[in-house]
């Protein structure tokens, strides 16, 4: 087994995915943990997480100094290096601040970084820096702002990195974690299984004959999650698509065929763009956004279950990185509530069934695929549960509302006319509530601007702007001038994630 010791990091469960990846059992736990409990546990290995807090916060997470002393392996990420610097006689500073990518040059190779290339590109997300290191370590590696982004202890077998070998876009990532587990706690690894027949299992055992109306909304993560309960319960299932007017034009059309060809359910449609824009009336805070979106779905949802007969279950299509980012762990920071995370209101009386919670984006394709959903569903890109709402910076009107349906509509368009909609993780457009001069027609103009975002990731935790042919670019940017009124121009956001989220609010 090796530990993860969760200091509050967006991604302390993807550490805990890469392992279990490697066929090895992994358990999260919190630094609280008293260390004779960790030591019952019988690890062969102790992963340090990162976490949003500075080693000096008054109420920054520690760790007991014992467990330097289990003589167990450990691998510190992030703020866990900086954590162990500052208690080990290390100094610690805010300063070279580093977000996105970094290129990392390795000075020492065994054993952490086996067969992994001397220079290569890592992730880094921190304002904190390790500039003295404590007793004992010496530099495995640097990046041009950080001298010390890799360090270790050779004899108590400590390792510490500034960066996150568990996110994707750190080229070496998943060999540097298999170094550790395979070559310096001695474990053997093997590939790891999602095993289907063990969820539809699941969700027998949870539902029984009680019947389960399903949240769905055409995405890939809803769809997925009712496939898996319709395999597990059949016609006890109810699929219900509400129509907010917030979703992608055609939508609707989509959630139809998906259901009726797909898994022979007719599901239920629910007619309320109106309801969702009176409520949006005049709301330009995108938290508030999103709790008005997410209160109106559940009082919705709770006015047809009414009208089935013994319903105790609501589905939703909840994946990891959407409980992650509305603070899924007790160390975490909150980056932004998402409408089908955070429990339902007990005036309701339904309990939640989440199929997808603990998979990542790329766990549901694959899952979708053994289900035997076509390429087109199972590919689809993703979509937010409030829709356009958070595409829309300021107020959500009718009018606004049309112009970014035009835009985006526009933007996939032109992303599958040059073949690069499945080489893409996710396209879209942003009325971005700025205002800028242009000429059209020979007269002044001063018309509102248009945001791009299009990026490269597979499990949403990290990602990379999308390096499109310029053919495409200026595509969609002349088309969205010349098609959506009163736009003046068109900017292409290729910020990373970090710093920046998928979506603009």
């Amino acid at each position: 087994m090796i530990i993860v010791i969760d200091f509050g990091s967006q991604t302390c469960h993807l550490i805990g995915r890469q392992i279990k990846d490697l066929g090895v059992e992994v358990k999260i736990i919190d630094p609280e943990t008293p260390i004779k409990e960790i030591k019952k546990m019988q690890p062969k290995g102790i992963i340090f997480s990162g976490g949003p807090d500075s080693v000096y916060g008054k109420n920054a997470p520690s760790i007991d100094k014992k467990i330097f002393i289990l003589n167990i392996p450990i691998l510190a990420i992030c703020y866990g290096w900086q954590l162990i610097a500052y208690l080990q006689g290390g100094k610690v500073i805010s300063g070279y601040k580093e977000y996105g990518p970094a290129n990392l040059k390795i000075n020492i190779q065994q054993p952490l970084f086996n067969q992994v290339e001397s220079y290569s590109k890592v992730w880094v997300s921190h304002g904190d820096t390790v500039v003295k290191n404590p007793p004992g370590f010496v530099i495995l590696g640097t990046t041009d702002m950080v001298k010390n982004a890799a360090c270790a202890d050779f004899n108590r077998k400590i390792f510490g990195v500034q960066f996150h070998p568990e996110v994707e876009h750190t080229v070496f990532g998943k060999e540097i974690l298999k170094n550790f587990v395979k070559n310096i706690c001695r474990l053997k690894t093997s590939k790891r299984k999602i095993n289907i027949n063990e969820l539809v299992l699941d969700i027998k055992k949870q539902v029984g004959r009680k019947k389960v109306i399903c949240a769905v909304s055409g995405g890939i993560d809803s769809t997925v999650a009712a496939t898996l309960i319709v395999k597990a319960i059949g016609k006890n299932s109810y699929p219900i698509y509400i129509e907010s007017g917030l979703m992608r034009l055609g939508t609707k059309k989509e959630v139809l065929w998906i259901f009726k060809k797909n898994l022979k359910i007719y599901p239920i449609i629910v007619e309320a763009e109106k309801i969702f824009l009176k409520k949006l009336k005049g709301i330009i805070d995108p938290e508030e956004k999103r709790k008005i979106i997410g209160n109106l779905y559940i009082e919705l949802f709770e006015k047809e279950a009414k009208k089935i007969k013994d319903v105790k279950f609501l589905a939703q299509g909840t994946i990891y990185s959407d409980v992650i980012e509305s603070k899924g762990t007790k160390k975490a920071d909150k980056i932004k509530s998402h409408h089908n995370v955070g429990g339902l209101p007990s005036r309701l009386e339904l309990k939640l069934l989440e199929p997808l919670r603990y998979f990542y984006k790329d766990e549901v394709r694959f899952i979708g695929k053994k289900l035997g959903l076509p390429n087109k569903i199972v590919n689809k890109q993703p979509f937010p549960g409030p829709g356009q709402a958070i595409r829309i910076i300021g107020e959500v009107t009718k009018d606004r509302l049309i112009k970014q349906q035009q835009a985006d509509k526009i933007v996939l368009e032109e992303i599958i006319r040059g073949n690069y909609y499945e080489k893409i993780f996710q396209s879209f457009s942003i009325l971005t509530g700025i205002k800028s001069t242009a000429v059209k027609g020979d007269t002044r103009f001063f018309g509102e601007v248009v945001g791009l975002r299009i990026y490269d990731s597979s499990n949403i935790m990290t990602a990379d702007w999308s390096h499109l042919p310029y053919e495409i670019l200026e595509r969609i940017s002349s088309r969205i001038v010349n098609e959506v009124p009163d736009v003046s121009r068109v900017v292409y956001d290729i910020t990373t994630k970090p710093p920046a989220t998928m979506e603009w609010e």
